[in-house]
């Protein structure tokens, strides 16, 4: 059955091919649209294929001619009319737009000049020089196009962590359901939650490896078999392949250890094994003291040499690692960055957990380009259980899509609406901005602003094609801005779209714990910015760090967890989140 996810994709599509053929508004309608469904708490097209309509009067900017598409698509896997769409524009227009400067209506563009169909066929144009004859563009234009295209061909093989972490989830209650099933988890890339992931890998512990692979394969979400086998099996669950492998239940936590990684990890842990006359694989920890025959590598295939020695461990995942007198070492470190080094001094993280968040920094609402009222925000915090909450919609500036930022008379109309919410409110809400950080680093916010908000977070939306040195002074003077209390989204990167500002994460970490300026983890799944190894970096040199949703209407307040699953990734505990702190000591910081 269709994700929200991939029903999404449809009408970004759909929005996408309009705007390249120069439809105008109707884009715009599919794009709300599309993030609506995307961020719909259950899924749409299970219970439409119930017959409950009534779902899709839920979603907001989902309209009756909209809605029949959906139905459509649920029931017959196509939209007629995007069919269409597609034969009159035969372009990639995903694999397009994915290279930086390239849009809809320039995809358009060299479609019909140039017959460009394909990223091929787009780098082939620039190559020859073809594209800076086209009326508007130029030598520019074509250089940063050849400067991207590899990129985009790079990203487009990989999923969004929040759109297949999701999808694992369904997949993992389904797997505990069967009988069959002793124990079942994630492992790869989406267990250490990689902001993109390459497929869904999953493990299970069973007695009877082939019933298991015989219910997966027949799972009604199933929408293809890709290849099974007595003990493993991948199949394409909408757009993303979902990797099965079933090992005995007394190998469980060896298989997940090993499957797991990152491969950086496992050698480092291996090799960290061998000096102990330890041996580690997928079958468990072996003590090969007593034999020549430990070698640490992945070169034998099968049982091959792989069971040598006394086995002692992998039962367990937590037992791999105690049997070489380490601690368990969380899935999010082991990027073989100091974790095991850490781990047999004692001195790994208390990382943050979500339940550590007391409040959120970064929302937007309606008054710029958010889907609710202030109101209707408030009091989504508030069901969450949060203490305080921001409101930070989007100051005029350069880079805001269809001028829905503020001027400073609204933003001081807003901070009038926002207070009496809070008198009403049973938590504290925070009248906020999300300022703009020009191409040299400063925010355009006048002084009485300034002095009517509680939080001001600066971002970049423009000029995020700067060289690192340029972008990292620019970012380091709008975090020594005394007005600025949060730098959000720092790198401006979209995941899979572009790939935003590269900068000196430790230069941004020292400068953020000298001015009292948090950095931001941004959690919107296409964002993530800062990353793990950034977050990192700017712990090691005292900044503070906010994990953010950049929520634009209630249900999308649930990116939390990605951002706290990011921050873990960069060794964060809860106290350098500032987030998580009090009342008082949080007013006290922004002030």
């Amino acid at each position: 059955m269709a994700t929200n996810a991939e029903i999404a994709a449809r009408f970004e599509e759909f929005a996408d091919l309009l705007e390249a053929d120069d439809v105008e508004y109707k884009p715009r309608a599919y794009r709300r649209a599309a993030d609506n469904i995307r961020a719909h708490p259950s899924p749409i097209a299970d219970r439409v294929a119930e017959g409950d309509r009534e779902v899709l009067e839920e979603i907001d900017g989902v309209g009756d001619a909209i809605s029949s598409k959906i139905v459509e698509y649920v029931e017959t896997g196509e939209i007629e009319e995007l069919a269409e769409l597609r034969a009159d524009l035969p372009i990639d227009i995903a694999d397009i737009t994915r290279v930086e400067g390239v849009g809809p209506k320039t995809a358009g563009t060299l479609y019909r000049e140039l017959d460009v169909r394909t990223l091929d066929d787009l780098e082939r144009a620039a190559e020859t020089g073809e594209i800076q004859e086209i009326k508007g563009f130029g030598p520019k234009t074509e250089e940063n196009i050849l400067d991207n295209v590899e990129f985009a061909r790079q990203v487009g093989q990989r999923q969004l962590l929040g759109e297949a972490r999701p999808l694992a989830d369904d997949v993992l209650a389904f797997l505990a359901s069967l009988e069959a099933v002793d124990r079942c988890e994630v492992a790869g890339s989406i267990r250490r939650f990689r902001a993109t992931i390459g497929d869904v890998d999953v493990l299970v512990a069973a007695a009877d490896p082939e019933a298991v692979v015989s219910s997966f394969v027949a799972w009604d979400s199933v929408d293809g078999e890709i290849e099974s086998g007595p003990e493993k099996a991948s199949v394409r669950v909408g757009e993303i392949r979902v990797d099965l492998r079933v090992v005995q239940p007394a190998e469980f936590g060896s298989a997940l250890q090993y499957f797991t990684g990152s491969k950086d990890h496992n050698v480092r842990l291996r090799n960290y094994a061998i000096d102990r006359d330890m041996k580690l694989n997928e079958y468990g920890a072996f003590d090969v003291s007593e034999t020549q025959r430990a070698s640490g590598s992945d070169e034998d295939a099968g049982d091959g040499g792989r069971r040598v020695g006394e086995r002692v461990a992998g039962d367990t995942e937590a037992s791999m690692y105690d049997a070489l007198g380490l601690s368990w070492i969380p899935p999010e470190l082991r990027e073989d960055r100091g974790e095991i080094a850490a781990a047999e001094a004692g001195e790994l993280p208390d990382l943050l957990e979500r339940e550590d968040v007391r409040g959120d920094l970064h929302s937007h609402t309606e008054w710029s380009d958010g889907n609710a009222s202030i109101e209707a925000m408030v009091e989504a915090a508030e069901d969450r259980g949060y203490d305080y909450f921001g409101i930070a919609d989007h100051a005029e500036g350069p880079g805001i899509v269809g001028g829905m930022g503020l001027s400073d008379t609204e933003i001081l109309e807003q901070v009038e609406a926002i207070r009496e919410v809070d008198a009403a409110s049973g938590i504290d809400v925070f009248a906020g901005i999300e300022a703009n950080v020009d191409a040299e680093g400063e925010i355009d916010l006048g002084d009485e602003v300034i002095d009517a908000l509680d939080v001001i977070v600066a971002s970049t939306h423009s000029a995020l094609d700067q060289d690192a040195e340029t972008a990292t002074d620019r970012l380091i003077r709008a975090i020594e801005n005394p007005a600025v209390d949060v730098l959000g989204h720092p790198s401006g990167r979209l995941l899979n779209e572009r790939s935003g500002l590269e900068f000196d994460a430790s230069a941004l970490g020292r400068a953020a714990a000298e001015h009292d300026t948090a950095l931001e983890v941004n959690s919107n799944p296409r964002r993530l910015d800062l990353w793990g190894s950034a977050v990192q970096a700017a712990l090691e040199e005292g900044a503070p760090i906010a994990v953010n949703t950049d929520a634009h209407q209630p249900s999308t307040l649930e990116y939390v967890r990605w951002g706290v699953h990011t921050a873990r990734r960069g060794w964060a505990e809860a106290d350098d989140v500032i987030n998580t702190w009090e009342l008082t000591e949080l007013r006290a910081f922004l002030h």
